[in-house]
């Protein structure tokens, strides 16, 4: 990497990482590693080192996102909180929440009607509900998803700016919509896959249309574009779609490359980027692949580095230090960045065996997710702090292990022996760790620092 792009890339991490903020899914750029100095914790309970613990007005999927001395995460209310008795679709509420991230206090808590008719909340559309869209700030305001609701800006004092719907289609699968929002200069560029086909930018000032992108392409595509800067004049917005990688460029829309990548029929992950080059690893029918993205047209014989066959299931990889991490089904995957070649696969120790199972029955039966697939998935993505390597399964233990050439386990923690879904991504800052689950917002950090 040239010193003028690798300055480039620092000021992109920089705009996402403000007084050491998490303004988006999995933080800086969507990588999920936090480059803070703090120490992180290793072990916590509900007795050991939790800050405090905030009911949520709704359940939600979202991931909580940190500005400054605020928190925001999204839920819903009204409908589809019983699968078997789902109740009205007009009574259905989105929810922006404000926390005050140093006490957990609700500090206002903003709804959106629905614009109907949406899903029917049955299917697999009943594991993640209508609140699966993580927001997005800027610093000055907080942008929300979603989906047939459209996109809707606040200040962050909780007034409502503007709300610009992106799309009136619903996904054929009944699978619903989850892709989270990102920002790129005064754009804020919606993933309106299952509303519309379509990638969409709007001003984000203003929300009005500034471009959009439409695809049957995009059909099937659940995960989150990066940005991926290339050199000093050129940053591109990259996304997987089903058996293919594409790449446009963020001021236009316009497709820049493409390149052919894993059989699969649909994209629930998001890729993920490092030093200008885009790693892909994904579930439904399984593949891994690793591509330049500096490329033009069609680059599957020019710039694919290597494939593979890892199989990722929902959640997104992790790259640090030359090495990717993922899990999927309780087992711990590390390969080589450079090479894709193994370095470690392991099952994860849950440790209180009983407790565990016993949750993760009550989970399944409860979601309905022993039907179908995806039994047994996770859907939070792992993230890094502190040289460790964090992840949560649905039914609420989180790993942590450290981040190396091998399985070094250092814990699994709980926070409750209640029945929660713990699907979010968790949300890191100044040393301390932010997890949701369809109940409550907890905040974990070292009681002594």
């Amino acid at each position: 990497m040239t010193f003028k792009i690798a300055v480039f890339a620092l000021l992109i991490l920089i705009s996402s990482n403000v007084q050491a903020d998490w303004m988006r899914f999995r933080g800086p750029n969507g990588s999920g590693v936090s480059d803070e100095k703090q120490a992180t914790p290793t072990k916590w309970s509900d007795q050991k080192n939790l800050m405090w613990k905030a009911a949520l007005p709704g359940p939600g999927s979202s991931s909580p996102i940190i500005v400054g001395d605020k928190v925001f995460v999204t839920c819903w209310s009204g409908y589809g909180l019983n699968r078997n008795n789902p109740g009205d679709q007009k009574d259905l509420r989105r929810h922006l929440i404000c926390l005050n991230r140093q006490s957990g206090k609700i500090l206002w808590d903003k709804t959106v009607e629905p614009v109907l008719p949406e899903d029917v909340y049955t299917g697999m559309f009943a594991e993640h509900g209508y609140a699966s869209h993580t927001p997005v700030s800027d610093g000055k305001r907080v942008y929300a998803y979603f989906g047939k609701s459209g996109a809707v800006a606040f200040d962050l004092d909780g007034n409502q700016l503007w709300q610009t719907i992106t799309g009136d289609e619903l996904d054929p699968r009944r699978w619903g919509s989850s892709s989270s929002p990102i920002l790129y200069k005064n754009l804020l560029i919606v993933t309106a896959t299952a509303e519309s086909e379509a990638l969409v930018a709007l001003n984000k000032k203003t929300g009005k249309e500034v471009w959009r992108q439409e695809s049957t392409g995009f059909n099937a595509t659940w995960g989150t574009p990066i940005l991926v800067p290339i050199d000093e004049d050129r940053t591109d917005l990259v996304i997987g779609v089903p058996y293919e990688i594409w790449s446009l460029n963020p001021d236009t829309g316009k497709l820049r490359w493409y390149c052919e990548a894993m059989p699969t029929e649909t994209y629930c992950s998001s890729v993920i980027a490092h030093d200008g080059i885009v790693y892909g690893i994904e579930g439904r029918g399984g593949g891994s692949i690793a591509v330049r993205a500096d490329g033009k047209g069609d680059v599957t014989k020019t710039h694919v580095l290597w494939s593979g066959r890892d199989s990722n299931r929902i959640e997104t990889p992790i790259i640090y230090q030359g090495r990717i991490y993922f899990f999927s089904r309780g087992i711990a995957n590390c390969i080589d960045a450079k090479t894709g070649e193994r370095i470690f696969r392991g099952r994860l120790d849950k440790g209180d065996s009983d407790v565990t199972n016993n949750r993760e029955e009550q989970s399944e039966s409860r979601s309905g997710r022993g039907r179908g697939g995806f039994r047994g998935s996770d859907y939070s993505s792992p993230v890094i702090a502190d040289g460790k390597v964090y992840f949560v399964s649905r039914s609420g233990e989180t790993y942590v292990i450290k981040a190396g050439d091998k399985l070094e386990q250092l814990s699994v923690n709980r926070l409750t022996d209640e029945n929660e879904d713990f699907s979010a991504t968790p949300a890191i800052s100044d040393g301390q760790i932010f997890i949701r689950s369809d109940k409550h917002l907890y905040c974990v950090g070292n009681e002594d620092a």
